[in-house]
């Protein structure tokens, strides 16, 4: 039977979970909890469907959002059909350049932003275009982000299909 090392730091019970793959984590009340490394992981087969198109676009440099055949109102994240009216819509190329709506620093994210973390998630909102559009602020401290930053969009040089290959840089 492995012998299990108690630690009162989160920190110190990080270390010991990575050298050994378990350890015993003592809270300041005393409550004593087994932490034990459990890797998970799975492949996942999907299809983006009508999104597709986005997803290619974000591999060729290119932010596509849709524009509503009827009403001619603009999206920043695609839709398939207008929220406002229901009529159908089509595909139309975004501006590269927006600026910062709203903003926040996320102290966790998900496996595709572990090593970032913390990061910044900026609501990014282009001239034009009645919707906002949701990415990383790359490049830039927390301090200096403000609500009207100019930012400009940037991606992956190699693209794997997913909204992280799109991210924005002060401008």
């Amino acid at each position: 039977m492995k012998s299990v090392k108690k630690f009162d730091k989160f920190g110190r019970v990080m270390k010991e979970i990575k050298k050994s793959g378990v350890a015993i984590y003592a809270d300041p009340a005393g409550t004593e909890d087994l932490v034990v490394l459990s890797p998970y992981r799975i492949n996942y087969i999907h299809s983006y469907a009508e999104d597709s198109k986005f997803f290619l676009g974000l591999a060729q440099g290119k932010l596509l959002g849709s524009i509503c055949r009827n009403c001619k109102y603009k999206y920043g994240t695609p839709r398939s059909h207008c929220m406002e009216c229901g009529s159908k819509t089509d595909w139309m190329e975004l501006p590269l350049v927006g600026k910062v709506h709203s903003w926040t620093t996320c102290y966790f994210g998900s496996e595709e932003f572990l090593k970032e973390t913390p990061f910044n998630l900026a609501v990014v909102e282009f001239e034009g275009v009645n919707t906002l559009f949701l990415s990383r602020l790359a490049g830039v401290k927390e301090s200096d982000i403000f609500i009207g930053m100019k930012v400009k969009a940037n991606f992956r040089k190699h693209p794997k299909y997913l909204v992280s290959d799109v991210y924005f840089t002060a401008k």
